[in-house]
C-alpha cells in the first residue's frame, strides 16, 4: 500500500489519470467542505512513494475531479460555490483556463464523455445536470432532475446516455439528443424505502447493467432492459451511507465501494462466467445474478471514506481511495479479494 497526506484538506473524490498510470488527482475541502478553501491535488506513483507534483487552491471547496478523455493535462473541478474550474497542469501560475459559474447549489459530480471524448456532464444541488464542452463559455445543454443530483454519469458504451442518481431514490436515463424535459427510463431503486441515492456506476462490460448505492447502506444492481422487475442483485454488509461505488475495469463481475463506515468494500455481483447455469443464481432474462457476495475489506481509513477509483493500466486490480481522515491509498485489490 502507498499512502499520501491531504494534510488540512479532507478528502472527497480521487480519480486515475486515462493517460498515465503513475498519475492521480485528488478533491479536497477544508473543514470537512462545510466552509473554506478546497484544493486540487495532482500526485505522482513513485518507488519511494506517492509525491505531490503541485496542486491548486481554490476559494471554496472540491467536491469532484474529472481528468480530460482529449487531454492529458487538463481536468475539471465542482466546487461548492456552483462553480466548474478546468486546469492544466502543464501551465504556470495556480489559475484556472476556464471557469463556468452556472450552477446555483454545489456541484458534486463531474463525467466525461468516454466515447466522444469532446465534453463532461456536471450534477448539483440545484437539481440540473449540465453538459459542457472546454471550449464553450456556457453550457451546451440542462437537464432538470427537480430533485438534489448527486451523480451524473456519461455511459461508457454510448456517448449520448447519461445516468443520474437523485435524492428522491430513482434512477433516471437521458439521450442528450432528444428533449430534455423528460428522461428515456426512471427507476424507483427503492420504492417501499426510498432513500437518498449518492452514487452509481455503469458496468464496463455489460452495457445494460448499473450500479447504485446510497443512504440506505445497499448496493442494487439493475439491468436496464428489465426495468419494472428490480434489481438483479443486492449486496449487504456497509454499516452507513455508501458514498462512492465504481465497477472494475478489469473484471466484468466486480466492483468497489466506499462508505461513511471508513471502509472500501470488494464485491463480486455473481455473474461471473463461473455461475452462470448454477441452479439457484436467479437472474433476468437469461442473466446470472442475485448471488453477489462480499470479497473482502479495506479498513485502513479512519474517517469517511468519500472516493474509489481504479487504475486503467499495469497489474489487474490496483485501486486508489480517499477520506476525510486526510488519506489516499493506493493499494492492490487483489490483496484483500481473497479467492474469487
Amino acid at each position: 500500500m502507498f499512502y499520501y497526506r491531504t494534510e488540512g484538506f479532507n478528502g472527497y473524490s480521487v480519480k486515475y489519470s486515462p493517460f498515465y498510470d503513475n498519475r492521480l488527482a485528488t478533491a479536497a475541502s477544508a473543514n470537512f467542505g462545510l466552509v473554506g478553501n478546497g484544493r486540487l491535488y495532482i500526485l505522482s506513483l513513485t518507488p519511494s512513494g506517492i509525491l505531490c507534483e503541485r496542486y491548486f487552491d481554490t476559494q471554496d471547496s472540491l467536491f469532484d475531479v474529472a481528468f480530460s478523455e482529449s487531454h492529458e493535462n487538463q481536468l475539471a473541478v465542482a466546487s461548492g460555490d456552483g462553480s466548474i474550474k478546468l486546469f492544466d497542469t502543464a501551465l504556470e501560475g495556480g489559475f484556472p483556463i476556464a471557469n463556468w459559474g452556472e450552477h446555483k447549489r454545489e456541484v458534486f459530480c463531474l463525467s466525461w464523455n468516454l466515447v466522444d471524448k469532446g465534453g463532461f456532464v456536471s450534477s448539483s444541488w440545484d437539481g440540473d445536470v449540465k453538459l459542457w464542452s472546454p471550449t464553450s463559455p456556457h453550457s451546451l445543454l440542462t437537464i432538470p432532475i427537480h430533485s438534489c443530483t448527486y451523480s451524473a454519469l456519461f455511459s461508457p458504451h454510448s456517448p449520448t446516455i447519461i445516468s443520474t442518481a437523485s435524492s428522491d431514490s430513482i434512477l433516471r436515463l437521458f439521450d442528450i439528443r432528444t428533449p430534455p424535459s423528460s428522461p428515456t427510463l426512471s427507476i424507483p431503486v427503492s420504492p417501499h424505502a426510498p432513500s437518498e441515492l449518492l452514487t452509481q456506476d455503469w458496468n464496463k462490460y455489460r452495457p445494460d447493467v448499473l450500479a447504485v448505492a446510497g443512504v440506505d447502506k445497499v448496493i442494487r444492481t439493475f439491468d436496464l432492459r428489465f426495468p419494472n422487475k428490480g434489481p438483479l442483485g443486492e449486496l449487504f454488509g456497509h454499516e452507513y451511507a455508501v458514498r462512492k461505488i465504481a465497477w472494475s475495469p478489469h473484471w466484468g463481475d466486480v466492483l468497489i465501494s466506499a462508505s461513511y463506515d471508513m471502509t472500501v468494500r470488494v464485491w463480486s455481483d455473481g455473474s461471473s462466467s463461473d455461475n452462470v447455469g448454477v441452479p439457484g443464481i436467479g437472474g433476468i432474462g437469461g442473466l446470472a445474478g442475485g448471488r453477489g457476495r462480499m470479497m473482502g475489506v479495506m479498513d485502513r481509513h479512519t474517517e469517511f471514506c468519500a472516493g474509489v477509483d481504479w487504475c486503467l493500466f499495469g497489474g489487474e486490480g490496483w485501486a486508489a481511495s480517499v477520506g476525510w481522515d486526510e488519506a489516499v491509498w493506493v493499494w492492490d485489490v487483489g490483496s484483500v479479494m481473497g479467492s474469487r
